[in-house]
């Protein structure tokens, strides 16, 4: 049985339990982490010595890394949808996946964290502020990517949207001013059309 440790209110265990409701895999879930602790323990260490999560257990194989438990899992049971069968696509995919967490994800972080994850009174606003004029320059390079094509790799879901469209359900539900962003919000309305992306990562944000 496959099964995922992490709290659903992570954006990480958010990517891989939407890759996981896209492929309709049967899977446990475990909430570990955040309010629920456990990621500190020496069991959960020699799993992943990070302390992080999610963590994956497909019948004994363990990886963590939510990114590259997506291409797992996209590799193993999404051949040809999620997974790009097509060379030069699948690396497309994956230069977004990538992108995501060398540029989306350091952006993001401190406007996240500043707004949902710190008391007023404890606020950074000089922090948020640096780092919401940075993500808004990111999604425009994203908005102007997206004017060619229905997703992140072509016309069809992929990989590649997962870890974005995580971030992107962030960005545009932040109490923050944002450029209009045409493209990039009806790339969200498509996403949001889909039963696995509103169960697994429209949540409230936490």
């Amino acid at each position: 049985m496959l099964k995922i440790l992490g709290r659903n209110n992570s954006s990480n265990v958010q990517k891989v339990m939407w890759c996981i409701g896209e492929l309709g895999l049967r899977h446990e879930r475990a909430d570990i982490g955040g309010p629920f602790g456990g990621n500190k323990e020496a069991k959960y260490l020699a799993l992943n010595p990070m302390g992080l999560v999610p963590t994956m257990d497909d019948d004994g194989f363990v990886l963590w890394e939510s990114n590259a438990i997506v291409r797992y899992l996209a590799a193993k049971h999404g051949a040809g949808t999620l997974w790009p069968t097509d060379l030069r696509q699948r690396a497309d995919a994956d230069r977004w996946m990538d992108w995501q967490l060398s540029a989306v994800g350091p952006a993001i972080t401190p406007v996240f964290m500043g707004l949902i994850r710190t008391s007023p009174d404890k606020r950074d606003p000089a922090a948020i502020e640096a780092g919401r004029k940075r993500t808004a320059e990111l999604m425009a390079m994203l908005d102007a990517h997206l004017a060619r094509r229905r997703f992140v790799a072509g016309d069809s879901l992929t990989m590649g949207d997962i870890p974005l469209g995580v971030m992107a359900y962030r960005w545009l539900n932040f109490a923050i001013e944002r450029p209009d962003h045409p493209h990039l919000k009806a790339w969200y309305g498509r996403l949001a059309q889909r039963p696995a992306y509103k169960q697994h990562v429209m949540l409230p944000i936490t």
